[in-house]
């Protein structure tokens, strides 16, 4: 029934003289690597399947495959096929020219002469030129573009080729020009959007005149995602359209709100009398958090947050930063980005100064509260190399858990009685300091991932100095280095994404001169400073060095790796120097052992982890590197 259908559909009214294409065959077409493949050559021609052709579109064919250069003849052979079509096969005849005697390349801005003479090597070995010996050429040449990332680097055409004198014409992909191209909502494109276009022009390396490099494109990307402007970010090259040798590059953007509010309450309940909540005991708290991401168009950012545990009472314990942000504050023409930040703040945090040691019983907690202002000039040399500078300005309290302000650290007694006779809080003695101090740091990282483990070298060193100012006018500097090395054991495997085996070695030490508070001490213990132990269960020290080798070896199928260490700190015997020896007031041993394994996960190390100084171990989930 299905062939009685097609016999009676109505054919297809065709012109004298023409027919159907039903199908395009190539006889002894060459192929190989650089060679163009029968899509390519036939992608623009007449005869193509379904389409109905003419004796001259079949003329203009063949005319079009000879004018490639690459064919001494072609023939088009024409044979029935089915009830209504044709066969089209074309014959081709490889062209074969001289033996190759020179080699130049003409229109190379960055190309090195050692790539004419290695394409001029090899091709001699081949003997006669033929579209084989043409793509040779081809591969070696395009192939350097392309690892020097210039994507559009291409040979257009050849010539010299009847004399061996043989030159390739290349395009570079030469800029002419760079656009911030904004999008609404619905990515569209608007005229203008709210942000300056000279804020997107100093994140890119895109230059009218240069060659398109997709690393430029790569950072470009990365730099602008980091502005926090934009939720969509692409680099879109392509040709011009007045000459198509050359490369337009269009940034196109959708602009992220620029402001933001958020507000979170919470609801503490303390029980009344008889045990049960009443309105008196129960509090409310939260926390206010405010941004402007863009302010006047030109990418500076104001932050704001409030918090408390109590909003009828937020005095007890309001917590507060306030946070401008002025990027390229030299100007935009400055190739460090120094930009410039400066905060005011409220902030608490448990002191681990005043906790006990591992035998002793639980100690009352005490409370540093930090307020004042801070003001930074930062140099970023790299994207992760760089130098900071700072004045603070601030007052430091010292608090219990009901918050009142304390001078000293306290414990229990052998009767139970709490003894308030333990080490001084401040410099003043009565709880409260006031201070002003620079402080500078300096980073210098190499690192630089590989499957998803650092590789390289990293160096932090930082200092603070005070000027002699405020509550009983102390003056000290308090300095600390470290160095850590990602020693990268055996090459990446091709195939796999599993990182390769790496050995960390790590060192940090530290020292203050001059007076000493205790919330200025040096901490041992913790996940970041010596495992196994909680944060400062080791000691407070004026003067302390750390030292870890960590190795790391991949985990098969699970791509990621696997871990043992081995860690240390010491105090250097310097805790009897900290005002009241907070190391030996609390009975902590003042240095450590660990070693341990673990796995990572993500972002998560599970990690298993000894106590060196009580024989024993415990479990660990930590968040982060350790390095």
């Amino acid at each position: 029934d299905d062939d009685d259908d097609d016999d009676d559909a109505p054919r297809r009214a065709i012109k004298d003289g023409n027919f159907i294409v039903e199908s395009v065959l190539a006889t002894n077409l060459p192929t190989g690597p650089g060679i163009p493949t029968k899509a390519e050559l036939f992608g623009g021609l007449n005869a193509r399947k379904g389409n109905e052709v003419s004796k001259d579109d079949l003329s203009n064919d063949l005319e079009a495959l000879l004018n490639t250069g690459l064919f001494a003849n072609v023939d088009a052979n024409v044979t029935p096929k089915g009830k209504n079509g044709y066969a089209v096969e074309f014959v081709f005849r490889e062209k074969i020219w001289p033996n190759v005697q020179t080699f130049k390349v003409q229109g190379a801005t960055v190309l090195p002469p050692s790539i004419e003479r290695e394409v001029l090597t090899t091709v001699r070995k081949q003997g006669q030129c033929t579209v084989r010996v043409l793509a040779t050429m081809k591969n070696i040449i395009e192939g350097y573009y392309t690892s020097k990332g210039i994507t559009f680097g291409t040979i257009s055409h050849f010539d010299g080729m009847e004399t061996g004198d043989v030159v390739a014409h290349v395009i570079e992909g030469e800029i002419t020009r760079v656009k911030a191209v904004f999008l609404d909502d619905q990515m569209q494109p608007i005229t203008r959007g709210r942000t300056h276009p000279r804020v997107i022009q100093r994140e890119h390396n895109f230059k009218v005149g240069q060659l398109y490099n997709v690393e430029d494109a790569k950072t470009a990307l990365r730099d602008i995602f980091l502005l926090q402007l934009f939720d969509n970010v692409q680099v879109v090259p392509r040709p011009d359209d007045r000459d198509q040798s050359k490369v337009q590059v269009d940034i196109v953007l959708r602009e992220r709100p620029v402001k933001t509010a958020e507000s979170e309450l919470e609801w503490s309940i303390a029980p009344g009398e008889g045990g049960k909540p009443d309105l008196v005991s129960i509090k409310p708290g939260g926390s206010v958090f405010f941004e402007h991401r863009n302010l006047d168009g030109w990418g500076r950012q104001l932050y704001g947050s409030v918090s408390t545990a109590n909003f009828l009472q937020p005095q007890d314990d309001l917590g507060f930063k306030l946070e401008y942000h002025h990027p390229y504050c030299l100007g935009d023409g400055d190739p460090d980005k120094t930009n410039f930040k400066t905060s005011v703040f409220n902030s608490r945090k448990l002191s681990p100064v005043f906790a006990g040691g591992p035998l002793m019983e639980e100690v009352p907690s005490i409370w540093v509260d930090r307020a004042g202002a801070k003001a930074t000039v930062t140099q970023n040399f790299t994207r992760q190399s760089k130098a900071t500078a700072s004045v603070i300005v601030e007052e430091v309290t010292t608090r219990d858990e009901s918050g009142a302000v304390v001078g000293a650290g306290s414990k229990q007694g052998a009767q139970g009685q709490l003894s308030s006779d333990g080490p001084p809080t401040t410099h003043s003695g009565n709880g409260t300091d006031r201070l002003m101090f620079f402080q500078g740091g300096l980073t210098r990282d190499t690192t630089h991932f590989v499957n998803g483990t650092p590789v390289g070298a990293r160096d932090i060193f930082n200092v603070a100095q005070s000027v002699g100012l405020g509550s009983a006018l102390p003056i000290y500097n308090r300095f600390s280095a470290e160095c850590t090395r990602f020693i990268q054991l055996r090459p990446e495997h091709k195939k796999r994404n599993t990182p390769p085996p790496v050995l960390v070695t790590h060192a940090k030490a530290g020292t203050i001169v001059g007076n000493c508070a205790s919330y200025d001490a040096f901490t041992l213990g913790g996940p970041h400073s010596c495992r196994g132990y909680n944060v400062g269960e080791l000691g407070a020290a004026r003067s302390f060095l750390e030292y870890a080798a960590e190795i790391r070896v991949p985990v098969p199928k699970l791509d990621t790796h696997a871990f043992a260490f081995w860690e240390r700190c010491t105090d250097l015997g310097s805790s009897a120097s900290v005002p009241g020896n907070p190391t030996e007031y609390y009975r902590r041993a003042g240095s450590g052992t660990s070693m341990g394994a673990g796995i990572k996960l993500g972002p998560v190390r599970a990690e298993y982890a000894t106590d060196g100084n009580q024989a024993n171990g415990n479990w660990f989930v930590r968040f982060g590197e350790r390095f």
